[in-house]
């Protein structure tokens, strides 16, 4: 590539400016610019009325050869959801409390400036991307793109009953605040569900989940087998039967699938364990979810009103992410 060549590239910052120190930032890509020697960089920042999605598509339509985002987890959902099947990489700079893309990508969560050297001398890999069609009960509809997982029903209550204040000032665990505003009066709910190639079930539950990756914060690995790269959507459903039913659930993430599957004493216990039915998993291309009474929806963490179906679906290797040269990719 010849130096010309080189010059004419244009990186795009686009960053949330209540989640980032945009000066700081800006000043930092700048010189990652250079050094690369490609040409000045672009930047814009998110507003409340603009979460990344639209400025991300000027940032494409002014010719972006790689997008740079720093914010939380909404703001990474919506540069993500303009930047599907683009085929222009992207770099996550961790700046928001969860962080979730980046913590199962495995990237470095602090050190932003690793990443933004990642995204001019760094490898890329290419990942799924789940997009969920929201239909209302006014029969209006919507189509949103997910990266880490969305779900129906008393997670996303959860969410919607999350003091905004209480998680600015301590991040994730906020979600206490939601889970203890929500469970008192939670009531499960009958569903319609099917996924691609299966029958059609109907059940009873507290919240179904549809994820692209299966790690959460404080270590919590809710769907162990969770890949980024297999072209597949995880299913979750949540059935639990009175306290003792959570009590399942709790024990199956924080124990079960975060601790015991480590090792391989802890695998073969599990084994010849009793199943229950509190919380069940799937596999599939997708799942279609109906319901009487519209239901909280939810993705990647933030709120997306109520809806009475959800149609999901995976469009395999659609997002291609910039990582550190040289990052493990195994296990992804």
């Amino acid at each position: 590539m010849t130096d010309e060549a080189t010059a004419s590239k244009r990186a795009a910052l686009v960053y949330n400016p209540i989640k980032a120190d945009g000066p700081k930032l800006r000043a930092t890509v700048e010189q990652a610019a250079a050094a690369a020697g490609w040409g000045a960089p672009h930047f814009y920042e998110t507003t409340p009325e603009d979460l990344g999605d639209g400025v991300t598509r000027e940032a494409l339509e002014a010719g972006a050869d790689i997008v740079l985002v720093a914010g939380g987890d909404g703001t990474v959902r919506a540069v993500s959801e303009a930047m599907s099947g683009s085929g222009v990489p992207l770099s996550i700079v961790p700046s928001g409390t969860g962080n979730l893309l980046a913590r199962n990508l495995r990237l470095p969560l602090t050190s932003p400036d690793a990443m933004v050297t990642a995204a001019f001398t760094g490898d890329t890999v290419p990942m799924d991307i789940g997009w969920s069609t929201l239909a209302r009960a006014d029969g209006t509809s919507e189509d949103r793109a997910f990266v880490v997982m969305g779900g129906i029903g008393l997670d996303a209550a959860m969410i919607a009953n999350t003091n905004p204040q209480l998680k600015k000032q301590v991040g994730w665990v906020a979600y206490v605040d939601g889970a203890a505003r929500s469970l008192p009066g939670a009531k499960p709910f009958r569903v319609m569900y099917e996924l691609p190639g299966h029958r059609l079930h109907s059940a009873k539950v507290q919240s179904v989940l549809f994820a692209n990756c299966g790690k959460l914060p404080a270590g919590l690995d809710l769907i162990p087998e969770a890949s980024i790269v297999d072209g597949a959507l995880d299913i979750v459903i949540f059935q639990p039967k009175g306290p003792l039913g959570w009590i399942f659930i709790w024990r199956r993430v924080a124990w079960d699938n975060s601790v015991l599957r480590r090792f391989r004493a802890g695998r073969r216990a599990l084994s010849l364990r009793t199943k229950d039915n509190a919380i069940r998993y799937s596999r599939g291309a997708g799942i279609e979810i109906a319901t009487n009474e519209a239901q909280p929806v939810q993705l990647d963490g933030d709120e997306f009103g109520e809806a009475v179906r959800v149609t999901t679906r995976v469009e395999a290797g659609a997002l291609i992410i910039a990582v550190p040269k040289g990052h493990d990719l195994s296990g992804l």
